[in-house]
């Protein structure tokens, strides 16, 4: 059975292509490609975010607490109603990231997040899992708001499959259309030659990584995709005309 429980630290760097293609050739030294990353080629991630209708949880996420929490749909690639999608909710408090998530089919989701209401469960389902997301579906009164996809080239370290280090691409969002069998497309977040890089570790890096950053000159940084995309959704004309609407209401 897949993982469906992880508690790590996320480090993020947002990197330039010159420097990507560096790092790249480092990581094919020390680290394995993932299984979906065949000859280099990236795969797809498909999510939704959910959130409230004053888009509670990313306006939140964006103040920097030392607690917050999401919950989004996942696919890879564009799915049909029978694909295999995910359902996570993703917490994190003082850095520490614990991300609980359960296989459903597509309509099985959409069904679980529009009626709020327990699935019948079935073997490939995480029982504890779909009951906690039935209660953050009821505690927030959460709906379908945003659809991002990216693409991922992944690595795993050789013989130490705790350190995950993904590099996205390619970042795009939209808030309409907002169903993953709708199709793959958006608006890019980023630059055509801009890198999201992203270590993912319960431990301390092993130091050929620590070395690498400095001598690259590589340095963290905060990194949102849902709160890029509502920081630009803010500063957008549709959002202004929304307020307008609503004042005027």
């Amino acid at each position: 059975m897949a993982i469906e429980v992880f508690n790590r630290y996320e480090h993020k760097y947002l990197l330039d292509r010159e420097t990507y293609e560096k790092i790249i050739k480092i990581m094919d030294e020390h680290m394995e490609l993932d299984s979906h990353n065949k000859n280099h080629e990236s795969y797809t991630i498909a999510n939704i975010y959910f959130d409230t209708d004053d888009d509670y949880l990313i306006r939140h996420s964006l103040e920097k607490p030392k607690y917050k929490e999401k919950l989004r749909m996942r696919a890879y690639g564009v799915p049909c109603e029978k694909s295999q999608v995910f359902l996570e909710i993703k917490k994190k408090c003082n850095g520490l990231v614990n991300k609980r998530r359960t296989k459903l089919s597509l309509e099985e989701a959409y069904k679980l997040a529009e009626s709020g209401e327990m699935p019948p469960v079935k073997e490939y389902m995480n029982e504890q899992v779909l009951h906690e997301i039935v209660y953050f579906l009821h505690n927030y009164k959460l709906k379908p708001k945003v659809y991002l996809a990216y693409n991922r080239i992944a690595y795993f370290e050789k013989g130490n499959p705790d350190l995950r280090i993904s590099f996205d691409t390619d970042i795009r969002a939209r808030r309409y259309d907002v169903h993953l069998e709708d199709g793959d497309y958006g608006e890019r977040l980023l630059g055509d030659d801009m890198y999201l890089m992203e270590i993912k570790t319960a431990r301390a890096m092993p130091l050929w990584l620590a070395h690498t950053l400095t001598e690259l000159g590589i340095h963290r940084r905060s990194f949102s995709k849902y709160g890029t995309e509502f920081t630009h959704f803010v500063h957008s004309d549709l959002y202004q005309n929304q307020i307008s609407k609503e004042r005027r209401a």
